[in-house]
């Protein structure tokens, strides 16, 4: 008797075994070389049920991460960005998901990573999903973008630390505005100005 793809035996385990075989792939190869198939395949389901559990892959992988935010919400705001505003633009729309009722779940996912998970998947969503579309836009000169967008994510990841872990005054409690003028040049510099 042959066997049928689709739902396996043991329903409840599905979601879970998807999201253990989506985690290593998405480890092992990044965000976009993992494809809905292969994580399935490790499953051992058809890539249908894993659409019909997460949908798409970048919800997929926002599951396997656990983040308490839509990609979209940080991604469509920096895409629409004039590039003059850059800079601003990402630490407004970053900080202000920091400081909102998300921000306590980012917190913890991030606190997780830092004592012991997994720190390839926060990798990976900062450079392959959250800040990929600025990688494209800051190739000047061709090859810096790489090198630019490193020390814009390791200055962004100084203020989450320095702000949401640390608590460090007065960044800690510092209206939004007054993070912007103060942290966005140097993120616009990273991004669009002259680095060695």
């Amino acid at each position: 008797m042959a066997q049928r793809s689709g739902r396996r035996p043991g329903l409840s385990g599905t979601r879970d075994a998807i999201l253990d075989a989506a985690r290593e792939r998405f480890s092992a190869v990044g965000f976009d070389k993992a494809s809905i198939r292969s994580i399935a395949t490790q499953a051992g389901v058809d890539s249908a049920l894993v659409h019909h559990y997460f949908g798409t892959k970048q919800e997929l992988f926002v599951a396997v991460v656990r983040l308490p935010v839509d990609p979209s919400v940080v991604v469509g705001p920096i895409a629409a960005a004039p590039l003059d505003e850059l800079g601003e633009t990402v630490v407004r729309t970053v900080v202000g998901i920091w400081d909102s009722p998300a921000g306590a779940g980012i917190t913890a996912a991030f606190r997780g990573v830092m004592a012991g998970g997994d720190e390839t998947l926060l990798r990976t969503f900062l450079l392959e999903i959250a800040l990929k579309g600025v990688r494209e836009r800051v190739d000047d000169p061709r090859g810096s973008a790489e090198k630019r967008v490193a020390l814009a994510a390791s200055q962004m990841l100084g203020v989450f630390a320095a702000r949401k872990i640390l608590r460090i005054e007065p960044l800690a409690s510092m209206p939004i505005d007054e993070v912007v003028a103060a942290i966005g040049p140097t993120i616009h510099g990273y991004l669009t100005g002259t680095i060695t």
